[in-house]
Formats: C-alpha cells, sequence, structure tokens
C-alpha cells in the first residue's frame, strides 16, 4: 500500500468538511450563484465515496489480503481509478448536481466498487469465521445497495423524483450503506484489530440477529413514504434484533477488551470509547423513536436526520477509522499536531451533535429555532475541518519517512 493512498483519503475528507462548512455558513449567509442543494450532493458523496469507502479499500487491503495479493498491481491502478471518479464528483455535482458528467463519476465508481469486491472476495483471507462472515456481509451489503441506484432512473422516467419510489431507492441506497456496508466492513476490521476468540455459537446468534435487524429496520425510512402501520412494527421488530445483538456484542468482546486496551495510548483508547459510544447512542436512538410519535417526527424535523446521519459517520465510522489509523501509525498519536488535530475534530463533532439535536427537540417542543442557532452551529463546525486539515498536514509532513506500520511492515 503506498502511503499516498491515506493522504489521499484525507484530502477527500478535508475537502467534505469543507463543503459542509460552506454549507452552514449559507443558513447564516446565503451566497449568491452557489446551489445549495448542488453542494450538499457534492458534500455527501464525497464523504461517503470519497472517505469512508476509500479508507476501508485501504484497511481491507492491508489486514485481509494476504501479501502474495498484495504484490498485483490492480489495487493500486484501482484505487487511483476511483478517486479519479471521487475527484470527478467533487467537481460535477457542486456546479451542475445531478447532470451528465457527476452521473458519469458515480457509475464509475460502482464498477470499480464492483471490482474491489470481485478482487477481496478472492483474494482475501480472513483469519477467523467471525472476520472472514462479517468481512463477506459487508461486501454483499454494498453491492445489495447499489440496487437503489439502478432504479433511481426508472423511478424518475415512470413517476418523478417526488414519487414514492424514487425516495425509496435513495434511502435503500443510504441504509444499506451505511448500516450495512461500512457497519460490518469496520466491525469486520475491529474483530481483526482485538484477535478476541468468539464463543462460536454466541456469536452465530449475534450475526444473525444483527442481520435481520438491518434488514427489517429499512421499514423505519420506507414508512416515511409509504403509509402503512405494517412498516411501523417490521422496524420495532428490527430495532429490538438489534438491540439484543448489541448485548451479545458486548458479552462478546467484554471479557477480552482489557488485553486489547491495555497497550493502546491514551487518545487510541478514547478514540475507540468514542467509537462504542456513539454505536450505543444509535442503537439508543433507535429505541426511542420507537414511540409511535417520535417515529412520526423523526424525519420531519431536519436536524434530527442530519445530527443522526452524523452520529452513524462520523461517530461510528469515522470514530472507528480514526482508531484503526492511530493504532496502526497511520497517525501517530504521539505526534502533537495528529493529536490536536482529532481531539479538535471530535470536540467540534460532540458541540455540533449537542447543538442538532437540541434544536431538534427545541422546535419539537415549541416549534421555533434557538437563539443564534445557525451561527453557533457554523462556529462549532469550524473545528471539523481544522482537525482534519492537522492530521493531514501531519500526514503529508511525514510523508518521505516510513509510516510506522505495527503488523505490515512488509508493504512499501
Amino acid at each position: 500500500m503506498r502511503k499516498s493512498w491515506i493522504l489521499a483519503c484525507f484530502i477527500n475528507f478535508f475537502i467534505a468538511s469543507l463543503m459542509g462548512l460552506l454549507l452552514r455558513w449559507m443558513y447564516v449567509a446565503p451566497i449568491s450563484g452557489v446551489n445549495f442543494q448542488f453542494l450538499m450532493h457534492g458534500h455527501s458523496h464525497v464523504a461517503m465515496l470519497g472517505w469512508v469507502y476509500l479508507m476501508l479499500y485501504c484497511l481491507i487491503f492491508i489486514f485481509f489480503v494476504p501479501k502474495e495479493s498484495q504484490q498485483k498491481n490492480i489495487y493500486n491502478r484501482l484505487f487511483w481509478i476511483t478517486e479519479l471518479a471521487v475527484v470527478g464528483m467533487m467537481i460535477d455535482f457542486p456546479a451542475q448536481g445531478y447532470a451528465f458528467a457527476s452521473i458519469l463519476f458515480s457509475t464509475l465508481h460502482i464498477f470499480c466498487s464492483y471490482y474491489f469486491c470481485h478482487l477481496v472476495w478472492k483474494d482475501a483471507k480472513p483469519a477467523t469465521f467471525p472476520e472472514k462472515r462479517m468481512l463477506r456481509t459487508a461486501l454483499f451489503f454494498m453491492l445489495f445497495s447499489t440496487l437503489g441506484v439502478w432504479c433511481l432512473g426508472p423511478a424518475v422516467g415512470m413517476l418523478g423524483k417526488a414519487s414514492a419510489f424514487y425516495q425509496i431507492a435513495i434511502q435503500f441506497f443510504l441504509h444499506f450503506q451505511f448500516n450495512g456496508w461500512f457497519l460490518f466492513a469496520v466491525l469486520a476490521l475491529f474483530f481483526k484489530q482485538a484477535k478476541l476468540n468468539f464463543d462460536e455459537k454466541k456469536f452465530r446468534l449475534f450475526y444473525n440477529l444483527f442481520v435481520v435487524g438491518t434488514v427489517l429496520t429499512l421499514a423505519l425510512p420506507v414508512s416515511w413514504s409509504l403509509s402503512n402501520p405494517a412498516f411501523y412494527w417490521i422496524n420495532v421488530v428490527g430495532v429490538v434484533l438489534q438491540f439484543f445483538s448489541a448485548i451479545l456484542f458486548i458479552q462478546l468482546i467484554q471479557t477480552q477488551f482489557q488485553t486489547f486496551f491495555a497497550p493502546l495510548s491514551a487518545l487510541e483508547k478514547n478514540v475507540y470509547r468514542f467509537a462504542l459510544l456513539s454505536l450505543v447512542l444509535k442503537i439508543a436512538i433507535q429505541l426511542v423513536v420507537l414511540v409511535p410519535e417520535l417515529a412520526q417526527v423523526s424525519h420531519q424535523i431536519r436536524n434530527f436526520v442530519i445530527g443522526y446521519i452524523h452520529l452513524t459517520m462520523l461517530g461510528i465510522i469515522t470514530g472507528f477509522l480514526f482508531g484503526f489509523a492511530f493504532q496502526n501509525g497511520f497517525l501517530n498519536s504521539k505526534n502533537a499536531i495528529q493529536k490536536w488535530g482529532a481531539i479538535l475534530f471530535l470536540l467540534g463533532f460532540l458541540a455540533t451533535e449537542i447543538l442538532l439535536f437540541l434544536q431538534g427537540i427545541w422546535l419539537l417542543l415549541n416549534n421555533r429555532s434557538f437563539p443564534n442557532y445557525y451561527l453557533n452551529l457554523f462556529l462549532s463546525s469550524v473545528f471539523l475541518p481544522m482537525g482534519l486539515l492537522m492530521l493531514t498536514i501531519g500526514i503529508f509532513s511525514h510523508a518521505k519517512k516510513a509510516f510506522n506500520f505495527k503488523h505490515i511492515s512488509h508493504i512499501s
């Protein structure tokens, strides 16, 4: 793996964060000539596909593809073709929204992801059954999620963008990207890092509950477009199954967690704690939304939607990715720039999440905005790109030095 891969991922994330910061400034002072919707599409695509997808690409390649297969240049070529697709979306979505060029680059990214799945399925050698099962399920959900993308064209052609079909197709893609591909992949990597020995029977029960719960909880976003009480009850079953799977997950890791935790630096421990706490909060929010009145308004108050998406994307997924990066020397917890970069990012995330959910609750109770809410949200959001810039500078300043890869010294 070339060090430039990691650098590219962090540059993508930094640019996505700048787009997000600009979006929040536009609530304070709208900018003429900048289309909010187009910029939002650029922000979401670069964050999901330029940061999370490519960082998972790097880590899966490092930890699951054996040394002899890593020598294949196809992985390097595929990475940069995928990065080209990301750069295309980075430029074209803010400029044109969904137009020929942006759709072309999005489609290129999807086909790159299909080929990546093929390579990993063929080459990867997970060391344990849980790692293999979680990794392959993550790859399956990645492929499965793209069915939603392929339905968008027919949905627009037959019924238009305002149709339930179109909205459900989008939610299908997002649900199985975030809760399927991303979450299962980071857990596969976490199992690999922690080197846990599982009771196979208990793991199978955890896994089955988790998968079924992931599929059934699609019913909640579907219920936003199709009004039918059945979707509420399907989501209830899914959330309950995920709750029990979370209890099993805690039981699986608790006896061995201290062994994994002990050699980590204070920053590494806190980043992992942050990711795990975010996962607990995600499940808690799903349980709260089982209250029918809250289920109804959960998507109507945008602050709740954005807060929940960022909790998953930045809290859980990015939290784990930062933990893996620090633990394996891609980031250096002893480097002052990178240490403070991570701290600023986490503080910015925490402050913006508090503001988003407080504003959502305020709107729910009073139907009006917090005083100076948008300005405070913008000011809190400044810490996110600031932290990422420091992390990126730290990587770039050490680009000519060897990364301190603790487990992968054979990689060039």
